[in-house]
């Protein structure tokens, strides 16, 4: 069982968290932070194609991308977070920011996607109060420079152990078991070997069977396996969205749902989910 807020989820099922960019340099190409009135169509157009949730980030963590200033993204998603309430699926709000988090719980997200886990001060006490779902991410450095040589002993191992201590924290702080989600961060701090031993071993990397959220979609790791431009990655990203579910993920985190939700249609058919 998931909780986020008022909704809840049975987890019989992958979940599909549909993303949409805020920011005016995502990786992906899509990228909606000066039009608000698409950014929300885009949201809209997402539920529409199956998305059990949404994800809206406005701040790029993208390898190498600059820090953006508080102002900026508060200016960019609380208007899209406004214009979705009582949209009837769950908005998760992907930032680290323990400022963007309170403003972003009181204008109605129901989860906080954190890419350092709760690691910045003020941030667990932001959400510990709160009923709102939240995503521990497992991230080596920090996004200007984790793609510059990281290093593991284990990956699968490393990330296990960082995700095991995240989830104590949050746990002793009183946020309940029900309400985390734990992502074991593909393309955050990894090669591309990191990456494809994490999607081999993926059911290793969870704590005490919480649900594991994949997201892998049009990432770098794709366009070194297939040798394609992120506009061209759709159905590598679709491939390894699957992958990812036969491997145990609960939610998958994508830009492409409605293809993502055909294959998984299509492999639940088989009773393998």
């Amino acid at each position: 069982m998931l909780r986020c807020g008022a909704f809840s989820f049975s987890l019989d099922r992958p979940l599909i968290m549909g993303i949409v960019n805020l920011t005016p340099d995502s990786f992906s190409g899509d990228g909606l932070a000066n039009d608000t009135e698409r950014a929300i169509a885009h949201a809209h157009h997402q539920i529409a194609a199956g998305a059990d949730m949404l994800d809206l980030g406005a701040e790029s963590s993208r390898p190498g991308a600059i820090p953006t200033s508080l102002e900026d993204e508060l200016a960019r998603l609380l208007p899209v977070l406004k214009a979705l309430q009582g949209c009837g699926v769950p908005i998760s709000v992907d930032t680290y920011k323990p400022e963007v988090m309170r403003a972003a719980l009181a204008a109605g997200a129901s989860m906080i996607n954190d890419i350092y886990a709760l690691r910045m001060p003020g941030a667990l006490e932001a959400v510990a109060a709160s009923d709102c779902g939240v995503c521990l991410m497992h991230m080596q450095g920090e996004p200007l420079t984790m793609q510059q040589a990281p290093v593991y002993a284990d990956v699968v191992s490393d990330v296990h152990e960082f995700l095991t201590g995240r989830v104590r924290e949050c746990l002793a702080a009183g946020v309940s078991a029900d309400r985390l989600v734990l992502d074991p961060g593909f393309g955050f701090g990894k090669t591309l070997e990191h990456n494809l031993e994490l999607l081999r071993r993926l059911d290793e990397c969870g704590v005490e069977d919480l649900p594991l959220l994949a997201g892998m979609s049009r990432k770098t790791m794709l366009g070194a396996i297939t040798g394609r431009a992120v506009a061209d990655r759709l159905s590598a990203s679709v491939a390894a969205a699957l992958l990812a579910a036969q491997r145990g993920a609960h939610i998958l985190r994508v830009h492409d749902v409605s293809e993502t939700r055909d294959a998984l249609a299509v492999w639940r058919a088989l009773g393998n989910a």
